[in-house]
């Protein structure tokens, strides 16, 4: 994980940019540049090396009169590199000095061929000065403002910008800024061609499935989806399971160590028997939990046991949520309930990680469930509104479970790697017919569990009910920090709260503590965040004022 940040103007002086870039030198504390061109731009970068760790590999990579600073990576470099080589000489072992030479040959046109999670800034004399990007899902951050004379500034995070333009806003991903306009370069949520059907052979949920328990799913799922009876639904199946594992494949590649954060869930299991399969070695797993209530370490050292990873456990307190709060949310730079009650156990994780290893990439389980659904999705009333509700997710995902994955790791100086983001993934499953992704199964994520029935993961991880992590470290996390609010706000506070805060107005006690501590670091940038993440409220079942699943109806065995 890099940090960058780039500017146009001449209100800036070289030693106001570094004082703000400053800033987020944990994102990349192995070394600092920064230079100016033409007169008027400056572009820094501070780099953590993870390909071609030599100095060779600092940025800016320059070339033809243009320079550029990512922050990213860009998966199949090598064959790219290989095929560029014909024509440019490189100085290092970095995958992002292909950038240059890939815009040289097709200018902007390059951002829509690249398989890559970035953010890059690149000074271009013919074009204004600057050009920005963004990866089509955000994965790796951008935030840009205005200076007063309307020069424009970017930089990797919203704490870069604080005092240097009024309004702080996150650049969209899948967009470019160019000759003064944002464009935008690909839509992760738009179906080209159809959905990918199975001729309207998904299963429907019978008496028996729906009351059935983890135990006895494996009997109902072959009567009611076994793959012989739709074959269809099988081809489905195996691609869904070849695209993940190609996408987890890409991500292993890296110069520096690897480690993986292991939660007890499908998703983050997923990630780690794939990759301990894909090695053929012993995988460095870490699962986190309350010294009260550990929810998840259970299930997470069952799954390091069956896979035979060299498996950590680190337990927290009460009063290590409690001090860690402030941290996290001015790493965060939200006051979104859900991504602070889930940072704070991942944040104190990859804390743990950064103190006690050499690790230097961790590889993470998020983006499963916006793509396969949620426990609240169990209440789409129809197949459409289930499509919109995942592509509201993924469009939003930036501001939220990507957003916390990116600040935990990185303010611990550590790169993260999300394959359920892979683009050729997520274009797939959301090109599926979403009638099949529907809990019509008697079972969550259905597609995705069937996908890998096998020798992956023992069979009751790989059909056990979603938790919400921030209850899977513990019940207890989220009471303890309910109860810091109960001491800290009034009723009377609560419903005043509009009258200070006119956008995404605190509704709870909880909520108005996370947007006071939050206004301390970031005042008057509440908009950065479209709102709370809350399940559709539309939906019947749905209509709560917590954005827990513990609250749902249908959470049932979730979390225990």
């Amino acid at each position: 994980m890099c940090s960058i940040m780039g500017y146009r103007g001449s209100l800036i002086s070289r030693e106001r940019f570094k004082e703000c870039f400053d800033r987020t030198i944990s994102r990349g504390p192995d070394m600092q540049r920064i230079n100016r061109y033409d007169g008027d731009v400056i572009l820094g970068f501070e780099r953590l090396a993870i390909m071609g760790l030599h100095e060779e590999g600092m940025q800016p990579f320059e070339l033809n009169g243009r320079a550029v600073v990512c922050n990213g990576e860009i998966y199949g470099f090598r064959p790219i590199k290989k095929e560029l080589e014909k024509e440019y000489d490189f100085v290092s072992d970095s995958d992002c000095e292909v950038l240059l030479p890939l815009y040289e040959k097709y200018g902007l046109g390059m951002f829509a061929k690249l398989d890559a999670e970035y953010a890059c800034i690149i000074y271009d004399p013919d074009r204004e000065g600057l050009v920005a990007a963004r990866d089509p899902i955000g994965i790796r951050p951008l935030f840009y403002g205005y200076c007063t004379d309307g020069s424009m500034v970017f930089a990797s995070e919203a704490k870069n910008l604080i005092g240097l333009v009024d309004k702080v806003m996150p650049f969209p991903p899948g967009y470019y800024w160019a000759d003064g306009k944002f464009t935008c370069y690909r839509d992760m949520t738009k179906v080209e061609g159809g959905y990918i059907k199975a001729l309207n052979c998904a299963p429907q949920a019978d008496e028996k499935a729906a009351n059935s328990t983890s135990s006895g799913m494996k009997e109902v799922i072959s009567e009611s989806a076994g793959k012989d009876a739709h074959p269809e639904l099988a081809e489905i199946c195996r691609n869904i399971r070849e695209k993940l594992i190609a996408g987890i494949k890409k991500r292993l590649d890296a110069d520096a160590p690897l480690g993986f954060l292991l939660s007890g869930g499908l998703d983050s299991s997923l990630v780690c028997a794939i990759s301990a399969k894909i090695l053929n070695k012993p995988i460095r797993t870490f699962a986190i939990g309350m010294s009260t209530d550990a929810i998840d370490l259970k299930y997470a050292k069952e799954v390091a046991d069956y896979i035979g990873s060299d498996h950590t456990e680190v337990i927290i307190t009460s009063e290590d949520v409690v001090d860690a709060l402030p941290e996290v949310i001015a790493m965060l730079g939200t006051y979104d309930i859900t991504t602070i009650r889930a940072s704070i156990g991942m944040y104190l994780v990859c804390k743990y990680i950064h103190e006690n290893t050499d690790i230097r990439v961790l590889m993470t389980g998020e983006i499963s469930d916006e793509l396969f659904g949620y426990k609240y999705t169990d209440f789409a009333p129809d197949a459409e509104s289930f499509q919109q509700e995942a592509a509201k997710r993924i469009r939003e995902l930036y501001m939220y479970d990507v957003l916390r994955a990116d600040r935990c790791i990185s303010v611990n100086s550590i790169e993260a790697r999300v394959p359920f983001g892979d683009l050729d993934f997520v274009q797939y499953v959301m090109a599926i017919d979403p009638a099949l992704k529907m809990n019509t199964y008697g079972k969550g994520k259905y597609l995705l569990r069937h996908s890998f029935e096998g020798d992956y993961l023992p069979y009751d991880i790989l059909m056990r009910e979603k938790a919400a992590f921030s209850d899977a470290v513990g019940h207890s996390m989220v009471d303890y920090l309910k109860a810091v609010a109960e001491e800290k706000h009034s009723d009377e506070d609560v419903a005043k709260a509009g009258e200070k805060y006119a956008f995404a107005t605190p509704f709870t006690k909880e909520s108005l503590m996370y947007r006071e501590i939050f206004e301390k670091y970031y005042p008057g940038q509440a908009e950065m965040v479209a709102d709370f993440w809350m399940p559709n409220k539309e939906w019947e079942g749905c209509n709560v004022n917590d954005p827990s699943a513990r609250v749902l109806a249908n959470y049932g065995a979730s979390g225990v």
